[in-house]
């Protein structure tokens, strides 16, 4: 398969748990000491994975200085520990969506996941959303290859999607541009160097609910 390299569309969105605060640690601060100082003080550094993650993460890469800052960090740092779709355990990415209905069924389907895993009927949670402008032109564009690459695309396992995504970030790549497997018609991103994430603001908040044992996923719109 020839690799087609794009840039991303603008913009993207992202939502996370509204369990999580908004906490601009690194929004004002200068210099990567000062980042570095920060960490250390917020106890960033203090869980082992997230101090791991922050030594592969180059310090030139290192956002700090602007609106949401912390935001972006987060997601680098505080990631699943058993990595996503297109990242392994070492160092987290940014996912997000070009629309809001499909990040909303992307989180819906982890939301019903956990609600399987915990065994209960139903689960609901509040997220926040975030737009976006993912800069960078060397977005790896695998859209509408599923019949192609189906290992990339497996919804059981994340092993070859990772080992391609991990060798993608390692050549320096931005990221990757994937059809969504929640949301028919659905374009997914998964941004692998954090200066590229820019002009993040924080938009609406939604809540979501969802049945462990049906599909359909319910999305409010909650007033500021």
């Amino acid at each position: 398969m020839t690799e087609l390299f794009t840039g991303a569309p603008q913009p993207s969105y992202r939502l996370i748990p509204s369990r999580f605060p908004p906490i601009g640690l690194f929004d004002t601060v200068a210099t990567a000491a000062d980042a570095q100082a920060v960490m250390e003080l917020a106890g960033w550094t203090n869980d082992r994975l997230s101090a791991d993650r922050l030594h592969r993460l180059p310090q030139d890469q290192w956002v700090y200085g602007r609106p949401n800052s912390s935001v972006i960090m987060a997601a680098f740092l505080h990631g699943a520990p058993e990595g996503m779709r297109f990242n392994g355990p070492e160092l987290g990415a940014w996912y997000a969506s070009t629309d809001i209905q499909t990040a909303a069924a992307e989180v819906g389907h982890h939301l019903r996941r956990e609600a399987i895993a915990r065994n209960v009927p139903t689960m609901k949670r509040t997220y926040r959303a975030y737009s976006a402008t993912l800069m960078g032109k060397d977005y790896c564009d695998i859209k509408g290859l599923q019949a192609e690459r189906p290992d990339l695309y497996r919804r059981d396992s994340y092993a070859a999607s990772q080992l391609f995504g991990e060798q993608l970030r390692s050549d320096g790549k931005v990221g990757i541009l994937f059809d969504s497997l929640r949301r028919r018609g659905g374009t997914s991103i998964a941004a692998f160097v954090p200066p590229a994430i820019t002009n993040v603001m924080q938009t609406d908040h939604f809540e979501i609910s969802v049945e462990a044992r049906a599909r359909a996923i319910n999305v409010r719109r909650l007033r500021s």
